[in-house]
Order: C-alpha cells, then structure tokens, then sequence
C-alpha cells in the first residue's frame, strides 16, 4: 500500500501545508484503530484515507480526515492532497467527487496546476468573544463569529496583520474556547503583496497546536472578508511559519478554494490494515 506526503496550498517543497495520503485498494475503509493508527505515526496535521466507490454513484470516491488525535469532519488541505494523488497517479482524469461527512465534495485540477475545491459555505454568527479571549491571545478582539457546522471554530478578528503575525497564544487557554479550534484574521496591510487578508489557525482542541494552511477556515473566511470588501474573488495568507495561500471564491452556500499541491514523499506502507469491514 503507497503512502505519500503532499504539501498543499503551495507550488514549492517544504511550504503550504504537509499531508498523509492513503488510497486504499478496496472498498470500504479498515477500522477506525488502524486509520488513527497510521495518521498518528504520520504525525501530520491530517492524513486523508479514501477508497474508491461504484462507478454510476454521486461520488467517485469515499474520503476520511484523521489528525494525529482524532478523526475530523472536514479539512481542505488534505483533499486537495488527495485530488493531487489521484491527478498525478493517474487515478482521475477530470473532476473527482468526494463522499465525506459534510457531503459530496469535489475537487477540479487545471492545466496550470492548480486545484479547485467546492466545500460548503460556514455560517457566521457575530457572538461576544468569550471570557478570556484576549488573555488567551494575547491581543484584544475586534470582532468575533461562531462558525458552526462542519468546522465549528471561534473567528476573531484582530487589529491588523503585524497583530495578527506576532501572536503568541496560550493553547492551553485557547481548548476552553471552542469544540475545535479558533482562527484569528485581519486585513492584509499592503494588498499589493498579493492577498487581501491574513489568518492564523489554532487547534488545540484536535491535537494541533498550529496548522500552516487550513483549507476548511477558508469557508468561513471568505464570507467574513467578502463581505467587509464586498468582492467575491480573494486570496488569502495563512501567516504560519510555513506560509500558504488560498484563493477564495464565495458562490452563496460553496466556496470554492484555490491552491496548487507537490508531492515530496511517496513510499510503502508496510503495516498492513485488518480485514476491512
């Protein structure tokens, strides 16, 4: 069985976002020990398993998340990890639909290289920043939104983006916060360096402390900023020390997100899973 590792959201080796991915040869997933398992000797933020499905369905194939903890609902780098295997495999030729928690997603490759991912749109509810917010950030909010649904994250804006850059949290603190995580954003400084808004991603709830480049914040990003610079086509930075950028397009309840994707290890997975149920 092949394991790869892709970087995601990035068109250069050792940037964007690292992840495990798994095509499994039959079809239905191994248990659950055995995928929580490899992801967490993988060590990534997620690692994707997917088998394929029966041709004819909604979906071509049937796709899983798991971090190094815990199994999650959605994530967007590790689907366009995994759209980027089976490009470059030659497992699929054009559009891939996914079967996954939040429903079909699907994924587009491009002639320059790129990606497109269409994920459901979060809904934004404006709420008070909880008790503790700042101290857990370190910096005061400007606004906050509760994401719900499939990601179920706290959105805070900050101040600016050297705030936004500089933060150090306590991730201790920032677990009492939300179910998964807690994304802190603000206006790009200088668009001209080519995005419009900054993010940074923490989720210590589901094991990671920092993520580089998170697809799936991206769903609620682009309604906060579309509808503070009222465009729908934007690029965002995600500012971790890795870097990455998505490009965002809000088409009312999908979004749909841009990235490029390079393999930088393909080996053999050796421990073979237990009889599939």
């Amino acid at each position: 069985m092949r394991i790869r590792i892709v970087d995601a959201f990035t068109d250069r080796p050792f940037s964007g976002n690292p992840a495990g991915v798994v095509l499994l040869g039959h079809d239905r997933f191994p248990p659950d020990p055995w995928l929580r398992d490899v992801a967490a000797e993988v060590n990534l933020s997620e690692t994707a398993f997917a088998h394929p499905l029966p041709p004819g369905g909604p979906a071509d194939w049937a796709l899983r998340w798991f971090t190094p903890a815990t199994e999650v609902s959605l994530c967007g780098h590790a689907t366009l990890a995994t759209a980027h295997v089976l490009r470059t495999t030659g497992r699929a030729a054009g559009p891939v639909r996914f079967a996954a928690r939040p429903g079909v997603l699907s994924a587009q490759a491009h002639e320059d290289g790129s990606y497109t991912l269409d994920f459901p749109t979060s809904t934004l509810t404006p709420v008070e920043a909880p008790e503790g917010t700042a101290e857990a950030l370190g910096a005061e909010p400007v606004s906050a939104h509760d994401t719900a649904g499939h990601i179920g994250d706290l959105l805070v804006e900050l101040a600016d983006e050297r705030t936004v850059r500089e933060l150090a949290p306590d991730h201790d603190a920032l677990v009492r916060l939300s179910d998964r995580g807690v994304i802190v954003t603000a206006a790009a400084a200088d668009p001209s360096h080519g995005y419009d808004y900054v993010s940074r991603g923490f989720f210590p709830g589901v094991g990671i402390a920092e993520d580089p480049v998170t697809g799936s914040s991206h769903t609620a990003l682009a309604p906060l900023w579309s509808g503070r610079l009222g465009r729908d086509v934007l690029t965002g930075y995600q500012a971790s020390a890795r870097g990455g950028l998505v490009r965002t397009t809000l088409s009312g309840d999908r979004t749909l997100l841009n990235g490029r994707a390079v393999t930088v290890i393909d080996g053999e997975l050796l421990a073979a899973p237990p009889q599939a149920r």
